[in-house]
């Protein structure tokens, strides 16, 4: 009976554990209030790459799912092949020092991220699209909640991709398998620049806004129509994707990150789901 009784007050303690924990990552991490960078010049050539290596699961940092803000995210059980494209940004000062939600404590000057989904942790390559920079951080914190970003970088991983001075970067991540790379590859024994090869060709990138995506061709048309309706003057696309079988609809390419943010925000206040960034 003793025993039994000792076991629930353990389970009791470390749920408790857990839920204090959760609260003070929300009340710092994820809060909204303006970040900034530090006040010193800080020289990103000399910060060296992550170097990726097999490491454990975080024990706090992937519970199935957590909610922030109302909403529900749910956690990767892997991260094999994962590759995504979309808006990164970054976080600073403001949150230096502060636990990350593996339990850690967040430092802006070492290669570092946040993702929502990614098992904790886990490497990844973020290239940017625009300046063909590259860089390998290890996610080990939970975010970004802005609705139309896939990834937080810390402060030194976004000076040395060059996202600093516009807050935001057109990205492709992949994340790395330390099981299969070349470990010779990421292991950086100086701050020289890498390059990772690719098979990426493309040069130009655009903005646009994915208001809905359906397999129906008419649903799709009829959400164009419902959109011109209401924002008259927006170039809207009802194209087909060949490779899922669905009709999405489009409002682009857009000029800015800031044009796109806006229009995401008008355009939920009007009643439609909130449309998400895509990078073509």
């Amino acid at each position: 009976m003793f025993k039994q009784t000792n076991s629930i007050f353990q389970r009791f303690i470390f749920t408790a554990t857990i839920i204090i924990f959760s609260s003070s990552c929300s009340t710092s991490r994820y809060s909204q209030s303006q970040d900034s960078a530090p006040e010193q010049e800080f020289d990103a050539s000399q910060v060296v790459n992550a170097t990726p290596r097999a490491e454990a699961k975080s024990k706090y940092g992937n519970p199935t799912s957590y909610v922030v803000r109302n909403k529900r995210y749910y956690v990767m059980e892997d991260s094999h092949n994962f590759k995504e494209r979309g808006l990164a940004s970054w976080y600073g000062k403001k949150f230096h020092g502060h636990r990350t939600s593996s339990g850690e404590t967040y430092n802006m000057y070492q290669m570092t991220a946040a993702h929502k989904n990614l098992p904790l942790p886990t490497y990844v390559e973020v290239y940017n699209l625009q300046n063909q920079r590259s860089i390998i951080v290890r996610v080990n914190d939970r975010g970004p909640f802005h609705q139309n970003r896939i990834i937080d970088l810390s402060y030194a991983a976004a000076k040395k991709l060059g996202i600093t001075a516009s807050g935001t970067g057109m990205v492709e991540i992949r994340a790395i398998d330390p099981h299969q790379k070349n470990q010779a590859e990421y292991s950086h024994t100086s701050p020289a620049k890498k390059t990772i090869s690719r098979n990426i060709t493309k040069t130009e990138y655009h903005l646009f806004l994915q208001v809905g995506a359906f397999i129906s061709r008419n649903n799709a048309e009829q959400l164009r129509s419902r959109l011109l309706n209401k924002i008259s003057s927006l170039t809207i696309n009802t194209g087909y994707n060949e490779e899922n079988n669905i009709y999405r609809v489009r409002i682009g390419p857009l000029s800015s990150v800031e044009q796109a943010d806006q229009l995401a925000m008008q355009i939920t206040e009007l009643g439609f789901t909130a449309p998400h960034i895509v990078i073509d």
